[in-house]
Parts: structure tokens; C-alpha cells; sequence
């Protein structure tokens, strides 16, 4: 007869189980781990951002209430000066980019007597949730989220990048940059439809005119393969908040990982962390 084991008594591994948990790298290959929503809004409360969830939900004729359908639908954080603000929008069937689709948008205005966005940010599933909570962060303890930056703009993303390993654009040095794995890319481009911006510009475009440019990213582990993850952000974003977007991608620190994803798990230095 088997003795159940007390409940605070923790199951020791054996030498041969293989570990539950790898310190992995480098980290824009590593995945989101599952957990991209979870991860975001620890650090969106830490920061004191206040949310709001609405909840929708489907019921059949004569069916019990405990089988009723009810779906976690957009969650909105906002900051305490209600300047910027995140959605975790993929229950709501956002649109794509790159064949993925958006989980995070965040967003920030000018003053509170605006209802409209002055700039956003979107992030499919797959990204690493570090280099999120690196952005949101930058975006947190930025005096004003709309001002521009200060200095050569354009050279603060690229420096965040090339400082830190990774090569600039053979074809478009001024503008791009990729990883030595030639997987990842950050490149100043045209935005792609649907990317909300503050920018007038954006509205008034002719059909056969290129609209404003802004920083796009995306992991592409094998040339022609599905992307592991994308962001886009929008023309009017800050130069500085994209560079702290790159810092963290570039950054050379493991992260900690429990599910690898199929696609760049054979390219993935990996030590384990039990």
C-alpha cells in the first residue's frame, strides 16, 4: 500500500530527472515562456498602474450557470497620471503583424484633456517578456511619454544595438541593424496598416504615398519561416523609449525559462537553473 506524501512535504528530484528550468540565451530567441500576459501585469502593478478588465461571456439556452462561457476580454493598465496606458488585447481578436497576433498595445497621450493617442506600441506572443517589462519601465519614469527625444535620435536606437554585439544593415546602415544569428532585426521603415499614431500626417496620405516611418522589430529564426515574435512602433514613439526597447533585446543577461519554443530551442545556449 502506497503512503500519500504529506502536502509540505516538497518531492526531492532525483540526479537523473532532467531540470524543470533553464537560464537561456541569448534572449530574443528565448519566447515569451507562456506567460507573457501574467509577466507584464506583475510589473505593470509594481509600477502602481491601476486595471480594468472587461469581461464578456456566452450562455446557451437551458444551460447551468457553471458551464456558462466567460472570456477574459481587453485589460486595460493605466498609469497614475492616466498618460499611458496597456491593453492585453488578444482575446479580442486583434489584427496581425507578421502573421502573429497583437497581445500588448501600449500607448501614451500628450495631457489628460485628450481622449486620443499620441503614439503606440504593439507586441505580438513569442516576445521575450523581459524586454517588455524594459520598455514599459523607460515609458514609467519618463517625465512626459510624448516629448521628443533629445540628441541624434536615430543613432540612440542603433547604438542601443551595435554597443551590444549586433551588426548594423549591410543595405540600409543608417537605419537597421540585426543580431550575429542574422534571426532578429530592428529596422526604421514604413509602419504597417492599422498602427495608430498622433501624427496627422498619417491621415492625409495620398494612395501612392509612403507614410511616416517608424521602428519595427521582428525574429524570423530561419530566412522564410514563420516570425517567433513582432512589435511595431509607431512614427511619433520616442527614439529613447525604442532604444530601451533595444537595450534589452540586445542584452547579453539570461532569462530564465521553463517552455522553449520548437522554432530556436537548437539555437539556444542553455544552463540549468534547479
Amino acid at each position: 500500500m502506497e503512503v500519500p506524501l504529506h502536502p509540505y512535504h516538497p518531492v526531492v528530484p532525483s540526479p537523473s530527472d532532467p531540470p524543470s528550468a533553464f537560464w537561456v540565451g541569448p534572449r530574443y530567441l528565448a519566447g515569451d515562456d507562456g506567460c507573457l500576459y501574467e509577466r507584464v501585469a506583475d510589473t505593470l502593478t509594481g509600477l502602481g498602474w491601476a486595471n480594468l478588465t472587461a469581461v464578456r461571456g456566452r450562455r446557451e439556452p437551458d444551460e447551468a450557470s457553471e458551464d456558462r462561457q466567460v472570456l477574459r476580454s481587453t485589460v486595460l493598465h493605466i498609469s497614475p497620471d492616466t498618460l499611458r496606458w496597456a491593453q492585453w488585447v488578444l482575446a479580442d481578436e486583434p489584427f496581425l503583424l507578421g502573421e502573429l497576433p497583437v497581445a500588448w498595445q501600449v500607448s501614451a497621450r500628450t495631457d489628460v484633456s485628450s481622449p486620443l493617442a499620441a503614439w503606440s506600441a504593439y507586441f505580438t506572443p513569442g516576445i521575450p517578456g523581459e524586454i517588455l517589462d524594459d520598455f514599459l519601465a523607460a515609458l514609467n519614469n519618463r517625465h512626459q511619454p510624448t516629448a521628443a527625444s533629445a540628441g541624434p535620435e536615430l543613432e540612440l536606437v542603433l547604438d542601443a544595438l551595435t554597443t551590444r554585439g549586433w551588426l548594423r544593415d549591410v543595405d540600409l546602415p543608417r537605419s537597421g541593424a540585426v543580431d550575429p544569428m542574422f534571426t532578429t532585426c530592428v529596422s526604421l521603415s514604413e509602419v504597417p496598416p492599422l498602427i495608430q499614431d498622433g501624427d496627422p500626417r498619417a491621415l492625409t496620405l495620398a494612395g501612392d504615398e509612403a507614410g511616416p516611418a517608424g521602428w519595427q522589430a521582428w525574429a524570423e529564426p530561419t530566412l522564410g519561416a514563420p516570425y517567433l515574435w513582432a512589435a511595431s512602433f509607431s512614427a511619433s514613439v520616442p527614439n529613447d523609449l525604442v532604444a530601451a526597447f533595444a537595450a534589452s533585446l540586445a542584452s547579453s543577461a539570461p532569462v530564465l525559462r521553463r517552455l522553449l519554443p520548437e522554432a530556436t530551442k537548437d539555437r539556444l545556449l542553455r544552463a540549468p537553473a534547479d
